[in-house]
């Protein structure tokens, strides 16, 4: 009886334990649809009924994480090489712009607790190191470009060693090899596609094919990169996906995985047996037969009433659009949606007025989303093609601390640009209004070095040379984490690297203008810069740039800083509502580097690059030297157009009779 007993555990055992072994000693495995694969997930990751593996929705700020459950021995040069072959697709909220795209990992653990969302792809996050003992591998499919990590465009793959700053990238195509040539793969299309990533250790070589799901394999690779993965791999590995959205989401799909390691090729995926995608875009609604003869029969009824509404509701929401608008690649929202948004562009939403009308705040149903829709009287000269080829720019601009243009609609002589809608509101409201919460010196500092990071790219990482020309505190906003993001663009002008700006009529706000520009009325990315230095001083002091005293006069803050730095009391500048809570060494920077910036002279000034390092510290503030601090403030004032916001949100707003982005010739 004992020994009966003893033989029923030994089965037990084997029978319980040996599918584990066998799992984990196994060098492949395929996965045609997710439903009983039993992976590791966590963050937004689902597995609908169909097995069609979810790694993010349509909301922000998410992480997803998708791993094989058992680990992967790589202990040895022979189980060193690689195959993995997966099909995915990714469905942008909106059309063109996207959550942060999917990455393929190998990793020595499933648990990722300090990854963060947006652009670190739920992998890393801003402390870290990027060190080798992360011991991670990546091929990235990335659909937002970072200058941060040296992205090659918004639509690119990249092989990532222990870092998210990419080794070796290339824009996503494919080779045909029935035509002989690439062909351009666009990842946010919402289309099946297949990836292919192979690394063999003999020839140290790894190499990633992409095509469409209808194209075999293609013959020749998108991406090759030779690495001795024995130096970055640890012994045992967990492979899987990881995945992010950011301030606009996507859902990211992966349909299905085959993998295998130690000199095995991936099994081929059976395209047949993959689950199906859902529907992109919104679903059709299917009417029972009762509603349907309701339907009928109200129908008849109304019919003569909708008719005579038909053509008021047509003029109502009338748009116009030509064939050439198509080639600006610009998100078109409908009218209709943005009158619904904004509840009749009621006064109740507006956000912000100026020259070129009222901001309002929106809510969109479709995508949901909250927005700051701007409605532009085109009043200028220039037609309304080339006022859209200057919108068609901003809508190109990509940087973490500029406003985001979403899209637009046109309809009759107006435009109506639609951004993202900042929560927190203007700077100027923090630094002025008693019923807005004092800003502590570190936020004051973190702005600062957002404006000057924008700035940096405006002036010299886009294609082409951006001057803004009106860098002031009420044009910077304020994002749900109190990030910086520089807007209204309504005074911007264009030109190319290494060119010249053209002589121009002066625009700006009085009291941050650079003498030389009532002078000469030419914007340079020096007037940006002396803008931004009585910016950075109005935010460290607490006070406009044009003051008046109990008798009218006017007291410019840059003379008054400057006489305090005469008098040797510098730092008794700092705005006393800090109550003497900050970084002495930090304040004290921001005063002199403010009063560089401000330097009468434009050689006297440094650039934004120059400005980053400063802030940085990777490269030391010179010493000041005296200047006329009076002929650091216009004194030409007649000449000046001088913009005024009214209500709320300026930053949204524009102020001139100029188009909104003048393109220099």
């Amino acid at each position: 009886m004992a020994f009966k007993i003893i033989l029923q555990l030994i089965v037990i055992h084997f029978w319980v334990l040996t599918p584990t072994i066998f799992a984990q000693d196994s060098k492949q495995f395929i996965y045609q649809g997710f439903q009983q694969a039993n992976l590791h997930l966590d963050g937004a990751a689902t597995v609908a009924a169909n097995g069609l593996l979810q790694l993010t929705n349509y909301s922000k700020q998410l992480t997803a994480h998708a791993f094989h459950p058992q680990p992967l021995n790589f202990s040895s040069s022979s189980s060193l090489s690689f195959s993995t072959h997966y099909v995915f697709a990714m469905y942008p909220e909106i059309q063109s712009i996207s959550g942060h795209g999917i990455v393929f990992v190998l990793s020595p653990s499933m648990s990722f607790p300090h990854g963060v969302p947006g652009k670190f792809f739920g992998l890393f996050n801003s402390s870290s190191d990027f060190m080798p003992s992360d011991h991670i591998f990546a091929v990235e499919l990335d659909t937002i470009q970072d200058f941060e990590f040296s992205d090659l465009d918004s639509n690119h793959v990249g092989i990532n060693i222990n870092s998210l700053i990419s080794n070796a990238s290339a824009s996503a195509a494919y080779f045909s090899d029935a035509e002989n040539v690439n062909r351009s793969l666009n990842l946010l299309s919402a289309r099946r596609m297949q990836i292919w990533i192979d690394y063999n250790h003999e020839n140290m070589l790894v190499q990633v094919t992409m095509a469409p799901i209808e194209v075999p394999k293609p013959s020749r690779p998108l991406l090759s990169f030779r690495v001795n993965l024995s130096e970055v791999l640890s012994e045992t590995m967990y492979v899987g996906f990881s995945s992010s959205t950011g301030s606009v989401a996507s859902s990211h799909y992966l349909l299905g995985w085959s993998f295998a390691h130690g000199g095995e090729t991936a099994q081929r995926l059976d395209l047949s047996k993959l689950p199906r995608l859902p529907r992109y875009g919104s679903r059709g609604r299917k009417l029972s037969v009762g509603s349907m003869i309701l339907v009928i029969v109200i129908s008849v009824i109304v019919i003569t009433v909708g008719l005579i509404f038909y053509v008021i509701r047509r003029k109502k929401y009338e748009e116009l659009i030509e064939d050439w608008e198509k080639e600006y690649l610009l998100q078109r929202f409908s009218f209709k949606d943005l009158y619904r948004a904004t509840k009749g562009f009621k006064d109740k939403e507006v956000l912000g007025a100026g020259g070129f009308g009222k901001v309002y705040k929106g809510n969109l149903t479709c995508p949901k989303l909250e927005v700051a829709v701007k409605r532009v009287s085109h009043g200028s000269g220039q037609g309304m093609r080339e006022f859209m080829a200057e919108v068609a720019c901003m809508g190109r601009l990509r940087h973490r601390n500029l406003v985001q243009l979403l899209g637009y609609c046109r309809r009759k002589e107006e435009l109506i640009l639609v951004y993202d809608f900042m929560p927190n509101g203007s700077l100027d409201k923090y630094l002025y209004e008693d019923e807005k919460p004092n800003l502590s010196w570190s936020a004051r500092f973190k702005v600062i070095r957002g404006v000057a990071s924008a700035l940096v790219y405006l002036h010299e990482e886009w294609e082409q040379v951006i001057v803004h020309r009106d860098v002031k505190a009420s044009n910077i906003l304020l994002d749900a984490e109190m990030n910086a993001r520089l807007g209204d663009f309504g005074l911007a002008r264009l030109y190319d690297h290494g060119s010249n700006p053209q002589t121009t009529h002066v625009v700006g706000t009085v009291g941050y203008l650079a003498p030389e520009l009532t002078r000469k009325g030419k914007a340079t990315t020096c007037t940006d810069v002396f803008s931004f230095g009585v910016f950075i001083l109005e935010v460290a002091c607490g006070r406009s740039p044009i003051t008046l005293n109990g008798s009218n006069a006017e007291t410019y803050l840059i003379e008054w800083v400057y006489e305090c730095w005469k008098t040797g009391v510098l730092i008794e500048a700092g705005d006393p509502k800090l109550g003497g809570n900050y970084v002495v060494d930090e304040m004290e920077l921001i005063l002199r580097l403010g009063m560089f910036c401000c330097h009468p002279r434009p050689e006297g000034r440094p650039n934004m690059r120059q400005v980053m390092q400063f802030l940085n510290r990777d490269n030391t503030l010179p010493e000041m030297i005296p200047f006329d601090a009076k002929a650091a403030h216009s004194t030409s004032n007649n000449q000046i157009s001088f913009p005024t916001s009214s209500v709320g949100n300026s930053a949204y707003a524009s102020y001139s009779s100029e188009s909104i982005l003048q393109v220099g010739r």
